[in-house]
């Protein structure tokens, strides 16, 4: 929907910071192409600005920020989407609006409740509250950290912003490469936690808030949600279950359709992308679905998107349909990609990701996605292992040998099961051993690669799955699948809204038993999903009952054939640029190239050569475009 940035200084002008909030905006007006605004607020022998770029989506007449109430002097900016604004609305129905839009309605309640305020908040939003009253800046974050936030200490206080560019564009803090977070990243992809691979660069964590104080300069981080997996309700039935669920399920989309410009929806070929797309066509007929498809057609889902809406002619039987097919020649892109990233993801979803969002964006504002239900249902082959490998001594024979043959890395799981729930949550995440990151970086590297900040609060009792589960919404969610969603959506000013994560839904989840969520007879994910989509009737039996296909590139057949490899991954691969840089050994890279071949990767490959050499490309990329440029 927007961006927002801001600077705390007891030693800048109010014209060096009304200056550096300008650049800052500049720089993010992507997030907010259609109008930008920045205000300084005087307080004692300190200055508080708060800047914002707006795309306009709701509220269009009134809704521009900062928004201020004139009885305190408070204001408040912030990115995202407050859904449940109407209902939120009656309890401060007699304070002094000024506009008719969501974000002031989070105002006045936090004006009303304080910090409690957060509480009632349903959907995503990254904002900051200045209040005089109490002399303190506030920052705080959706629960799934759906919108980002960063922020730094500089200028004698606190800049925060969107996005890292501003950031170190209005601090003027010396770039540095973060190397005690490099094995990090190479571990699992992205790099979880408070910190970034920009040195003194930290985000604000999902759920949690910051509180500055403006007088002394002094700051704490709270959380106030965490999500509990260990209150399972092992009574109720699975009927029961997708009546609730299906209940949630459509007032989260009905609620994400609040918009005074057009909705559509990405779409792939998988359950719930597909659920949430039937849903919106039952509110707005002419729904446009954007979709993307290969030309290998194991990865291709193009024909399972076209056979779902002709199975649904009754409500998608209206919808628009466009597509565009995703080749070897946009790897060209991933440069353009990393740079407005920000944080290296080295997952190849980032490619097709963009190319929608783009196609999406040329013809609306916002759209809504499937994201989500993997993470707090149990979708990914992880954990149905992980479940397989808690059951496997109680299975028949019989159950026994089927798993070991559907899944030929249960094997090796069952050799080896660690007692700590986040060591477990490593093996399955681990692109490199940390024997490989040490030949790779060089570098002095702790043996727990995991930041102490993203361990979940576990009681002890959840069930193996529901602990892999509780890592999973403190880690991959908030930091690969949201953060490139948010980034790759907002570059071509695009608001993707994710109804499979509002937090009534994930709450729900964790209530249920595992069972209906990992069916290990039928060896099938997210089970309770696919009961209740196919129950209500929002999806048919043949898309209800679909196998799960990972969205991602052929990525081994791509860079393993250097005809037609763009010339910078020519570069890294078999060039000298990662000489040049310095940071990784090209032993390694040599090594890695000789041990890929054709038959190396697929669909549901989880590690392969292909994909440690794709890790190397986008940090090289990365720290190129940040560091040397």
């Amino acid at each position: 929907m927007c961006g927002i940035c801001g600077i705390v200084s007891s030693l800048l002008s109010a014209d060096d910071i009304c200056r550096r909030l300008d650049a800052m905006n500049a720089l993010q007006g992507h997030r907010g192409p259609d109008d930008r605004r920045q205000e300084v607020f005087s307080i004692s022998g300190s200055k508080v600005g708060l800047g914002f770029v707006r795309l306009s989506i709701l509220d269009i007449e009134t809704g521009m920020q900062p928004l201020k109430c004139m009885s305190d002097q408070s204001a408040i900016v912030c990115n995202g989407q407050i859904y449940n604004y109407i209902e939120l609305r009656d309890q401060v129905v007699n304070e002094p609006f000024v506009s008719r839009g969501d974000i002031e309605v989070a105002l006045h309640l936090y004006r009303i409740k304080g910090i409690e305020f957060l509480n009632d908040l349903n959907g995503m939003y990254a904002g900051a509250i200045y209040d005089p009253a109490h002399r303190r800046l506030l920052l705080f974050r959706d629960r799934f950290g759906i919108k980002p936030l960063y922020y730094t200490f500089a200028q004698g206080g606190l800049v925060f912003s969107s996005e890292i560019k501003p950031l170190l564009a209005g601090s003027d803090i010396r770039k540095e490469l973060n190397l005690a977070r490099l094995s990090t990243y190479f571990t699992y992809r992205y790099v979880p936690g408070d910190e970034t691979l920009f040195k003194g660069v930290y985000k604000l964590p999902p759920g949690s808030y910051l509180i500055y104080d403006i007088d002394t300069g002094t700051h704490r981080i709270s959380r106030y949600w965490e999500y509990r997996l260990d209150k399972v309700d092992s009574r109720i039935s699975i009927d029961d279950a997708a009546d609730a669920f299906e209940t949630i399920f459509s007032d989260a989309v009905r609620i994400r359709m609040r918009s005074d410009v057009e909705v559509g929806c990405l779409i792939s070929g998988g359950i719930d992308s597909a659920a949430v797309s039937a849903s919106v066509g039952r509110i707005q007929p002419d729904v446009r679905l954007f979709t993307i498809g290969f030309e290998d057609n194991r990865y291709n889902e193009i024909p399972a998107v076209v056979d779902f809406t002709k199975s649904m002619t009754e409500t998608l039987g209206s919808a628009r349909l466009f597509s565009r097919t995703c080749r070897k020649q946009n790897l060209e892109q991933l440069p353009g990609i990393i740079y407005s990233l920000e944080e290296p993801i080295s997952l190849g979803t980032v490619i097709p990701t963009d190319m929608v969002c783009d196609m999406a964006a040329r013809q609306l504002k916002v759209v809504l996605t499937g994201e989500g239900a993997d993470e707090i249902f149990g979708g990914y082959r992880k954990f149905v292992i992980e479940a397989a490998v808690s059951r496997f001594p109680e299975m028949t024979r019989q159950h026994q040998e089927a798993c070991l043959n559907s899944y030929p890395e249960l094997k090796r799981f069952l050799s080896d099961i660690p007692t700590d729930p986040a060591q477990r949550y490593i093996r399955t995440e681990a692109l490199f051993s940390l024997d490989q990151i040490r030949r790779l970086t060089g570098c002095a590297i702790m043996d727990d690669p995991m930041p102490d900040d993203v361990r979940p609060l576990l009681a002890g009792v959840e069930d193996p799955v529901n602990q892999m589960i509780a890592f999973e919404a403190r880690m991959r969610l908030p930091e690969y699948v949201v953060l490139r969603l948010d980034r790759l959506s907002m570059r071509h000013s695009l608001e993707a809204r994710t109804p499979l994560l509002d937090f009534r839904l994930a709450e729900f989840a964790a209530t249920l038993p595992v069972n209906f969520k990992i069916d290990l007879i039928k060896q099938q994910e997210k089970f309770i999903c696919r009961f209740a989509y196919l129950k209500h009737g929002i999806i048919d039996r043949k898309t209800a009952m679909r196998a799960k296909q990972p969205f991602t590139i052929p990525l081994t057949a791509w860079l393993l054939e250097r005809q037609n490899l763009p010339d910078v991954f020519c570069d890294i691969l078999y060039g000298n640029m990662i000489a040049r840089h310095g940071i990784l050994n090209p032993k390694v890279v040599k090594t890695l190239l000789k041990q890929a071949t054709a038959n190396d990767g697929g669909p549901d490959t989880l590690v392969s050569a292909a994909d440690q050499l794709f890790s190397i490309i986008v940090f090289s990329l990365w720290y190129h475009a940040f560091f040397l440029e």
